[in-house]
């Protein structure tokens, strides 16, 4: 992994992403603090070195798609998505939906899915892997075989774990305990 990134990108998600307070997190679990990675994703660099980091991830695992549930993956997704055209890699993206379209297509996953690529479920954080796995239901359903789950931020609360069980294998790029150092580091 270029460690140059990396360090960038930590000292990114610290200063803009990291949050120290009383909250209650989508798995319902209460923390005293928040690594909101769309305050990262949504600034040019931040994405940029998030898709190039995490494309590391996806080609070592060799994915050749790559989604999760809106609203949390799609930045990610996006910024791993435009990496890979930057450097040639053949890589399609989708997004899950709570409920499936009422209109249209009436789907629950869209964007460029096909079921047959190997695919791998992605949040920009993951505590106990709920929306993950959300995910990583409905594509199955749909019939893609997935192997991996990936991730920006590792909360360290059980998603590995989840994961584990599913039989997938489990990656990702920061531990919130780091982003935590980072942050109170200044």
């Amino acid at each position: 992994m270029n460690s140059e990134h990396r360090a960038e990108l930590l000292k990114i998600l610290a200063a803009e992403s990291y949050v120290e307070r009383d909250l209650t997190l989508s798995s319902g679990r209460s923390s005293n603090f928040y690594v909101d990675c769309k305050r990262t994703l949504y600034l040019p660099r931040g994405a940029w070195l998030a898709g190039e980091l995490m494309l590391e991830l996806v080609s070592a695992n060799r994915i050749e798609q790559i989604g999760g549930m809106a609203v949390g993956a799609l930045p990610l997704t996006d910024a791993i998505i435009a990496a890979a055209y930057r450097h040639g890699v053949d890589l399609t993206g989708f997004f899950v939906r709570k409920e499936t379209k009422a209109h249209g297509l009436q789907q629950k996953v869209e964007g460029a899915f096909r079921k047959e690529r190997r695919t791998a479920v992605l949040d920009d954080a993951i505590t106990t892997g709920g929306s993950t796995l959300d995910a990583l239901a409905a594509v199955r359903a749909a019939g893609a075989a997935v192997t991996s789950a990936l991730a920006l931020v590792d909360r360290n609360e059980g998603g590995r774990e989840a994961f584990a069980r599913e039989g997938l294998s489990y990656a990702w790029i920061f531990s919130a305990d780091e982003i935590r150092a980072a942050a109170r580091a200044g």
